[in-house]
């Protein structure tokens, strides 16, 4: 005689809690392997942008960097607005970044993957990323969504923390 034991509903509920960590926890390591690879055009003379650069490749992304004596020529031929130009411009997943954007943005961008043509923090607040000035006020800025014709909040920062 074969006796068959079931599990209990305890051993049911803790064993697919379980499970739906495991897959929450796989499912962000590999959204964070499979980051793809951004390019940085930049001026070699900016000291900044290799401080930026310092801080999406912490966050795990794969940068490329080219240096040119002029980036305005690929700024224009990529569709960056004049009003949110900055001092460097990357490409990244079929989009734009524009000037001291955290990371924590762009992951968002691609993750969320709206129809736009990329992402822009105009000029260089004091305290986004690569412009950390010490004893200084953060700056609260905005990154900007726009693709042509059109420009929007896509959040507020205040340093590193979205607000």
């Amino acid at each position: 005689m074969t006796i068959r034991r079931f599990p209990s509903r305890r051993h049911f509920v803790a064993g697919a809690a379980q499970a739906a960590a495991a897959l929450a926890l796989s499912g962000s390591a590999l959204a964070a392997g499979s980051l793809p690879k951004m390019t940085v055009t930049r001026d070699p003379n900016c000291g900044c942008c290799g401080n930026w650069v310092t801080h999406v490749r912490a966050a795990g992304f794969t940068v490329e960097v080219v240096e040119v004596p002029d980036v305005a020529p690929l700024k224009t031929r990529l569709g960056v607005p004049d009003p949110l130009v900055s001092c460097h411009t990357a490409e990244i997943g079929g989009y734009v970044v524009e000037g001291h954007v955290p990371a924590e943005a762009i992951k968002r961008l691609l993750a969320e993957r709206p129809g736009a043509t990329g992402l822009a923090v105009a000029g260089m607040p004091i305290g986004s990323p690569g412009m950390e000035v010490a004893g200084q006020p953060l700056d609260t800025y905005e990154v900007m969504i726009f693709s042509a014709g059109r420009r929007n909040v896509f959040a507020r920062y205040r340093g590193l923390r979205q607000v």
